[in-house]
């Protein structure tokens, strides 16, 4: 069945990706400000460009939602 269904511009918010990142594996500048966290969390776009950093994954829901965007757990 190949029928097109047009979602329309108005299908909802923009999704957007929160997943955990290691402190270990980000720059050394966004490390020295990690706090002594061994884990953030990123929050990305739909094209994959990093958004936002935060301290915990509540946080991370919590900021996109302000921006009117749909998050999304990534593992």
């Amino acid at each position: 069945m190949q029928t097109p269904y047009d979602f329309g511009a108005d299908a909802g918010r923009p999704i957007v990706y929160v997943r955990a990142v290691k402190v270990a594996d980000l720059p050394e500048d966004v490390r020295e400000q990690a706090m002594g966290n061994d884990t953030l969390y990123a929050v990305h776009s739909a094209e994959g460009e990093r958004l936002a950093l935060v301290r915990d994954r509540r946080l991370a829901f919590i900021l996109a939602r302000q921006n009117d965007l749909e998050p999304v757990t990534v593992h």
